[in-house]
Parts: structure tokens; C-alpha cells; sequence
């Protein structure tokens, strides 16, 4: 059945709710979302966004309060037991046997998955996160890189047709994450959905489609180049010669709503109309030397401020995401 869909995630209306400490905490809000088999889907927002309780209802750990979903083609809560066996899910607790090998961690959560002949997957796996060359150490002597390559190896063990990630890169240094999405790409091609969250923007460009979810909703959901096409003002880069006395003249204009600096450059977004010479002329006259001004593309960073402000208030949530 599932290998026939089109679509791998429909969710409609999707509520969830927790009593906690006398207080009702609606964590994921009415969301709607559908993601297509075959797509890497980048869910990103602030901490206690919902992303985390959201991952975990899909996954059947925790049931809806309201709303409906299927997976793989199977319902979400009537069809549990279906869908399990074709996911894999890689929370940000996932948890390493430290004192077993590389080879000992995959065996076991083969055997959790009622895998019996893993040995030739499990060589394939290894091979394929280069860790074969440390089969045999323990979990507890890897890197942080590699032993997010070794939880990802675990998760793939029983050959799920969809995977979960939950910040798989948290943590990890900029040469393991470069390898660790060299292997994600690799599981694109061999047609695995891919679900996950991130906090990185530069991750969310990479996937096919990403969400913002704020607050238990997700305010909007298309591919990068689209959601930057949603941005309202205009996005200017300047490269003053006094980067903290250019940012505190932009700071006083009503005209500038966002400043931000990346190292010898700032990024301001201005109302509709602001146009670069304008802000010019406004440094020059607070006394400060410009020495580049350009109008520029406006980032999936631009647009998530934006519309975070413009968005309900983060509420806590279930989890860390």
C-alpha cells in the first residue's frame, strides 16, 4: 500500500494539547501540512515552537488531541502498528549504548526492529557513514559528528521508507554536518522521505521545502526561493566604516525595522519605498562613512524575523523544539 502513495505526510488540523502544573499548554495549534514522498522537508523555529511535539505525534509516540493524519497512506492513530515498521525516527535524545561498539549499537536496534539477517545492511550502512573503519570502538570514544553518523546508521537499519530527524546536526562541528548531509543527499536518491527539523537557516536552504512554525502553527511552508519572494520591505546591505555607529543611526529611523550585522557588512530591512540612496543620505548626516550600499536578495533569515514578529507569541511545549 504505502509504496504506492504519492503523498508520504497529510496532516489536517492537527491539535496538541498537555495539562501541565495546572496550566492547559496548546502546543501544536491546527496545522496543515502535506509533504510529498521523495521530499526533504525543513521544519525551523525558535525553541518551544511545537516542532518537536509535532515530530512526536507523527511518529505515534504521543496522540492528537484533535485533527487527523496519515502516514505512508495509513492513519495516524488506528493504523499505528503499519506504520511504524516504515519509519525511522532520529530524536534529539537518541540514545548510544556507550559501552558497545559501532557494531554492537547497530545490532541491537536491528534486533529492536525484528531485523534478523542486519549483517550485510549493517556493512552497507557503515560504508556508507564511513564509520567502517571504526566498527569496533565504542560508542562513548566517537566524536560528536560521528556518533550522530552512528544514530543515523541505527535509524536506517530496518530500511524505513520515511525518516524523522529532529536537529540531527545539533552540536556537530561544520566538516561532520558537510558529511552528514553528504548522506542525507544520498538518501534522497534512493527515495527516502525525509522530515526533519533544524536550527541552522543554511540547512533549511538545502531542503526541497521548508516551514516556519511559531507559537504550535506553521506559518508558512514553500521552497526557499518562494518564501523569500514573501518578504515585505525592501533588504539593504551596507558596509559602513563604523559598523557600531552605523547601526545606531539605523536603530533611530522608524523607516528601519531589522539590523543585522554579519561581520564588516549590515543587513537592514526598510519599510516598502526605503531605497538605498535614502539610507545613505541618513548616514551621512548622523556623521557616519559609507562605503558600499546595494540592494540585496532578501535570505530565509530576512523573511523568518519578519514573520516571527508578525507571528503568534512562542508558547512552551512538550520537549525542547
Amino acid at each position: 500500500m504505502s509504496s504506492d502513495i504519492v503523498v508520504a505526510i497529510d496532516i489536517h488540523g492537527l491539535k496538541k494539547t498537555f495539562e501541565a502544573e495546572k496550566q492547559h499548554i496548546e502546543a501544536v495549534r491546527g496545522v496543515d501540512l502535506s509533504i510529498r514522498r521523495g521530499e526533504m522537508f525543513g521544519l525551523v523555529g525558535p525553541d518551544g515552537a511545537g516542532k518537536t511535539t509535532l515530530i512526536r505525534t507523527l511518529c505515534g509516540i504521543i496522540k492528537p488531541t484533535e485533527g487527523s493524519a496519515t502516514v505512508l497512506g495509513y492513519e495516524l492513530v488506528t493504523q499505528i502498528r503499519e506504520i511504524k515498521p516504515r519509519i525511522g525516527y532520529l530524536s534529539q535524545r537518541f540514545t548510544l549504548y556507550p559501552d558497545l561498539s559501532v557494531d554492537e549499537n547497530i545490532e541491537f536496534f536491528a534486533e529492536i526492529h525484528e531485523v534478523t539477517d542486519y549483517h550485510a545492511r549493517r556493512n552497507e550502512l557503515l560504508e556508507f557513514t564511513r564509520l567502517t573503519p571504526f566498527r569496533d570502538r565504542l560508542a562513548d570514544q566517537l566524536s560528536g559528528g560521528m556518533k550522530q553518523k552512528l544514530a543515523l546508521a541505527a535509524t536506517l537499519i530496518h530500511k524505513p521508507e520515511l525518516i524523522f530527524l529532529d536537529e540531527p546536526t545539533t552540536g556537530v562541528d561544520p566538516v561532520s554536518r558537510r558529511e552528514f548531509w553528504k548522506i542525507l543527499s544520498s538518501l534522497m536518491h534512493e527515495g527516502i522521505t525525509i522530515f526533519m527539523t533544524t536550527p541552522y537557516i543554511d540547512e533549511a536552504e538545502r531542503c526541497g521545502r521548508v516551514g516556519l512554525m511559531n507559537g504550535g502553527k506553521i506559518l508558512l511552508a514553500d521552497t526557499p526561493q518562494n518564501v523569500k519572494k514573501t518578504m515585505k520591505g525592501a533588504v539593504i546591505e551596507i558596509i559602513p566604516k563604523d559598523l557600531n555607529a552605523a547601526s545606531d543611526a539605523l536603530h533611530k529611523r522608524p523607516e528601519i525595522q531589522e539590523v543585522q550585522t554579519f561581520g564588516d557588512r549590515i543587513n537592514v530591512v526598510a519599510t516598502e519605498g526605503t531605497r538605498p540612496e535614502m539610507v545613505g543620505e541618513w548616514l551621512r548626516g548622523a556623521g557616519v562613512t559609507v562605503e558600499s550600499l546595494r540592494p540585496v536578495e532578501a535570505s530565509l533569515e530576512n523573511v523568518f524575523i519578519s514573520l516571527l514578529k508578525e507571528g503568534t507569541p512562542v508558547e512552551a511545549e512538550e520537549g525542547n523544539g
